[in-house]
């Protein structure tokens, strides 16, 4: 008991509030939405604060006593829910997915609930599917989505071998709990978990739309820089459906010491990373990660939503807890978390140093995988793109391989490039790739036409407007529309034509024009044929 007593005194003579709040500053204000924040050195809160508007439509300024979204914060609950049946014996972690939902298609026989709790599973992200196919804001339940698993016959990779970050596997995850007990997950948290704890203010909160007392509004922003009130529609349960306070998280991060809840069994479980089949580690547990960050183990699960996004870590070596949340697109809690760390945490290691490397832009493409890889540069920054997703900043090492900044090394996704080829590090797998030609012009004429994937129940048209190249999917709940870019004369960048950032993929067309391939960072080549 000695060792963490010390390292709480160390953590507290480094506390200075008035640092803290400059951290905050640019958040200091009443007219626009902010972040609120609690921090606890030895389990004992040392800071709580809230600033700017809980919403821009009030004079209600934010507090750590106000429910906010944490998103997939809300994983390592779901996962804690089902670890606590595997202790009363009517469930195990390694129960194959068909024993609860036996109506799940053949192709994901075999795969276990770990799997699902880890994102090893290798199963398509519904959550991500129905995103791509109906954009935002469309209504669509758990149930209707989770159909989906009874039709799709094909997945990202094999059980085990990979890692890939699946809501989807979250909502199964639900289903199967909500089986076994005959209650919603919303009761088996609030009695199970909740309650004994004493998250008093803490709930699933499965929908945007509807209305819940002492709750932040989230504001998100569109293409013209200003605040929206966009939701998600599609309803969110375990992946990331909880509503908390600041104070509550601090009641958790606490417990987590000293859990009452989950034996302790479970809690290692739930914290120890898991390993591929190759023996190499994700960094993810059930629901939790352990990372490194300036050379100091971190505990800790973020989650994003429309509109915001949050953050909880431990940093156990300081005694130091920090729940933050921010209900603004524009802010990022992960970012606001690690700056709170560097203040507070003693013995970090030097933040690495800015690489002079020159910068670099091309396509890569795997022969083998079929796989994007797409530099840039914006704003002097390189950044990295892999399937049609955001580009992200990176940096080059000693090695010359490009890195993901240290709060998103969790993805494990580097990339070297030499001239013309270039080499996909993934989870430790390497996937060659070469340089392709960049065609901006491409013809678009030979795939032109009708497509459909049946497997999904959905329907896509490219199409050569006068406004220019589209793409239209309509799916089993609505539609959405997509503007096309050729990359190459074959590869095709899809994004959302929406009010909204952030939902974009690639297409690979066959050279004949008889079908194409979806891909995303969250999806493999989802076929769709031509009709």
């Amino acid at each position: 008991m000695k060792e963490p007593a010390m390292s709480a005194q160390s953590t507290l003579l480094r506390f200075n509030e008035k640092k803290i709040d400059e951290i905050f500053a640019r958040f200091d204000q009443g007219d626009k939405p902010g972040a609120a924040v609690a921090i606890a050195i030895g389990g004992i809160p040392v800071y709580r604060k809230g600033f700017g508007l809980a919403s821009m439509e009030l004079p209600l300024l934010l507090s750590p006593t106000m429910r906010m979204r944490i998103g997939s914060t809300t994983k390592h609950f779901a996962c804690l829910a089902y670890m606590l049946l595997c202790e009363e014996g009517i469930a195990s972690p390694d129960d194959v997915v068909e024993k609860h939902i036996p109506e799940i298609n053949a192709v994901a026989h075999g795969v276990t609930m770990r799997q699902l709790m880890g994102h090893t599973s290798g199963l398509r992200d519904i959550l991500a599917i129905t995103m791509y196919l109906h954009g935002t804001g469309v209504r669509i339940t758990d149930k209707e989505m989770i159909a989906y698993y009874e039709t799709i016959d094909d997945i990202d990779f094999e059980p085990g071998t990979s890692w890939s970050y699946n809501n989807g596997g979250f909502m199964l995850l639900t289903a199967a709990i909500e089986r076994l007990t005959g209650q919603t997950l919303d009761e088996v948290l609030q009695t199970r978990i909740f309650q004994p704890v004493g998250m008093n203010s803490t709930m699933l909160r499965r929908w945007d739309s509807d209305f819940v007392f002492n709750s932040a509004t989230l504001h998100n922003i569109n293409k013209s820089g200003q605040y929206t009130r966009d939701y998600m529609g599609m309803e969110i349960s375990g992946a990331g459906g909880m509503v908390s306070t600041m104070d509550d998280m601090l009641v958790w991060l606490k417990h987590m010491d000293a859990p009452v809840v989950g034996s302790a069994q479970t809690w290692r479980a739930i914290r120890d990373p898991q390993l591929l089949t190759s023996g190499h580690s994700t960094g993810y547990g059930l629901g939790l990660m352990t990372l490194s960050y300036r050379g100091v183990e971190i505990v800790t699960h973020g989650g994003s939503v429309m509109g915001g996004n949050s953050q909880m870590i431990k940093v156990p070596s300081a005694a130091l807890d920090i729940s933050l949340a921010v209900n603004r697109a524009d802010a990022s809690a992960m970012a606001l978390t690690n700056q709170i760390i560097d203040l507070l945490v003693d013995g970090l290691q030097d933040e690495e140093p800015k690489s002079s490397a020159e910068k670099t832009t091309g396509v890569y493409l795997s022969p083998s995988s079929g796989r994007v890889v797409e530099l840039s540069v914006k704003d002097d920054a390189q950044l990295l793109s892999v399937d049609g997703g955001s580009g992200l900043p990176v940096q080059p090492d000693e090695a010359g391989i490009l890195q993901l900044p240290p709060p998103y090394r969790f993805l494990q996704t580097s990339f070297m490039a030499n001239g013309d080829t270039g080499t996909l590090i993934d989870f430790a797998h390497k996937d060659p790739m070469r340089r392709v030609e960049t065609v901006s012009d491409a013809k678009l004429d030979p795939y032109v036409g009708a497509y459909r994937a049946d497997t999904i129940g959905a329907k896509a048209e490219i199409v050569d407007s006068d406004a220019g190249p589209r793409l239209l999917f309509t799916g089993r709940y609505g539609a959405t529309c997509y503007t096309l870019a050729s990359v190459t004369d074959r590869i095709w960048r899809a994004t959302a034509l929406s009010s909204l950032d952030g939902i974009s993929a690639v297409i690979t067309v066959d050279p004949d024009g008889s079908g194409f391939d979806l891909s995303a960072s969250r999806l493999a080549h989802v076929r769709f044929t031509r009709v």
